[in-house]
């Protein structure tokens, strides 16, 4: 006859072993590895898809957008970003982008929007300092 009792002495209740202590076995397995390296890669790979695909928005344009309720949606920042690629092949530097939405001055050859301006203040402003204006 087999007995199908397990017996707490041959085989110990691990869920009552005394401590919260935990064990950092990346120096056994030879793994040394800087805090800081994932989050050095991860920006680096996102500084590079931003500066292949994307558009970067200084302070003062972040602040500027918040200020007047303006919304850089998925539509305006393809109309944004197609803008900045036709100014970088006739040459633009600093220019005027005019959309339905808004106006905004970028910095071209840093992909950056520096400010921006509502459609209903677009008259009552100067523009200086610009090379190029493009409306899309």
């Amino acid at each position: 006859m087999v007995d199908n009792k397990v017996s707490n002495f041959l085989i110990p209740n691990v869920n009552k072993v005394p401590g919260n202590k935990k064990v950092d076995l990346r120096d056994r397995l030879g793994v040394k590895e800087n805090k800081d390296e994932f989050k050095n890669l991860l920006q680096n790979e996102i500084d590079d898809v931003q500066a292949q695909h994307g558009i970067k928005i200084s302070l003062h344009a972040a602040k500027r957008l918040k200020e007047r309720n303006l919304d850089l949606d998925t539509n305006e920042f393809f109309k944004l970003r197609g803008a900045m690629e036709k100014l970088r092949t006739k040459g633009g530097k600093d220019s005027l982008v005019i959309t339905d939405k808004a106006a905004y001055i970028v910095d071209v050859p840093g992909n950056k929007v520096v400010t921006a301006i509502d459609k209903g203040s677009i008259q009552e402003n100067v523009f200086t300092k610009i090379d190029s204006t493009v409306v899309v």
